[in-house]
């Protein structure tokens, strides 16, 4: 089960599901020109393909062998069903582990799962051969983990986008420092405060995204795909592929719904434009637009973890100028931290398993959240191996 996330209906929570943790399907498609498609299938329908640290070690295997096969030209990735790519991490689990081992830093299960997590996130970044992943759906967190290092990100009129971290306690991870500073403005921030829910169009515009197709033109593309002449260069594929891509993007156009985004930049950018957090919350507060999303997303915020808050803006901070590999070591070592304070737990506790909707945070007020406090959460554990796990990306 994954992070059941939005508040005031936005995204539905996964249900409850007997599927094996480990379900991924991995499928080799010969094509016209002797080479492979490699297409793996998060299959877990019933839980909206939330990842478990099983199948983030399969996904891990496979892409490295795929990477390693001549055979093999691209890389596809999708979900099961129609409902979502991806719901995100399996935090249930990561909830389990942290009661059995209250305070741990690091916490055993969690280190495995964040920095297997991260890892695999990062290969997808730095992998050589083209990977497509289809992002239709709903795509949250751990989703936007494997939809943002992708070559070729395709979303449709049915993707639903967040990182709703700030919700259950944690902070918006899986290179989100990376992704959400490189939108447009002061978008980035915004999305990670609010976790206000994005549509197809507000990914492309944002660069989150980079094509728009129909969701029912996605056997099309495959087949497509499947008919190409590919090539032994990852660079002549990759320009394949974007043109097969980019002709379904021009006939998708009808389907393409409006971006708020592009609708409410401007309020956006007046919200967040504050030199402070505390500035940016009290521009928040004092909204008197009537714009429903933009509300709503204020109406999250006001709800949220004031610890979270305080990491999203700090982690902003620290991000500018790191390289990737860095904000995946840094995202790692606040992800552990979060797991030895009280939000993170107690956010799943309150919407996740007992669904009570009234999380106690800790500290409860924005004022009460220190310098100290925070710091805290970027002390790096002592590591089992006396290095970082990620220190060799």
């Amino acid at each position: 089960m994954g992070r059941a996330i939005l508040r005031e209906g936005a995204i539905e929570e996964p249900m409850s599901s007997n599927a094996n943790p480990a379900s991924v399907e991995f499928r080799q498609i010969d094509t016209a020109s002797g080479h492979v498609i490699g297409v793996a299938r998060l299959n877990s329908p019933q839980s909206l393909n939330a990842l478990s640290l099983a199948m983030i070690r399969l996904l891990d295997a496979t892409l490295r062998e795929w990477v390693r096969d001549p055979r093999v030209a691209c890389i596809v990735m999708q979900g099961a069903g129609e409902k979502a790519f991806c719901a995100g991490g399996d935090v249930r689990s990561l909830h389990s582990a942290i009661l059995e081992h209250e305070s741990a830093i690091p916490n055993p299960s969690a280190l495995e799962f964040f920095s297997e997590e991260y890892r695999l996130d990062h290969r997808i970044h730095t992998c050589r051969k083209p990977v497509l992943v289809w992002g239709s759906g709903i795509v949250i967190g751990g989703g936007m983990g494997l939809l943002s290092g992708a070559s070729h990100r395709v979303v449709t009129e049915t993707s639903r986008i967040a990182m709703p971290e700030i919700t259950i306690g944690l902070f918006p991870d899986v290179a989100g420092s990376w992704f959400l500073q490189h939108m447009p403005g002061h978008m980035g921030l915004f999305v990670a405060l609010t976790g206000a829910v994005l549509n197809g169009h507000d990914a492309v515009v944002s660069g989150l995204a980079d094509y728009f197709l129909k969701s029912s033109d996605r056997d099309a593309v495959i087949q497509c795909m499947v008919n190409s002449q590919w090539h032994d260069t990852a660079a002549a594929n990759r320009d394949l592929l974007s043109s097969i891509v980019r002709d379904f993007d021009e006939t998708a156009t009808t389907v393409r719904p409006p971006s708020n985004l592009l609708r409410e930049a401007g309020t956006i950018e007046e919200l967040c434009a504050g030199d402070t957090l505390g500035e940016v919350l009290r521009r928040f507060a004092d909204y008197t637009g009537t714009d429903e999303w933009i509300r709503r997303g204020i109406r999250t915020l006001a709800k949220g973890s004031p610890t979270s808050a305080a990491l999203i803006w700090e982690l902003r901070e620290r991000s500018r100028g790191l390289a990737l590999a860095d904000i995946f070591r840094m995202e790692c070592i606040v992800a552990l931290q979060c797991c030895a304070h009280p939000d993170f737990p107690e956010g799943v506790r309150a919407l996740l398993i007992d669904k009570d909707n009234e999380p106690r945070w800790t500290p409860a007020k924005q004022a009460d959240v220190s310098a100290e406090w925070v710091e805290e959460h970027f002390a790096p554990p002592p590591w089992p191996q006396g290095k970082h796990p990620l220190g060799d990306l």
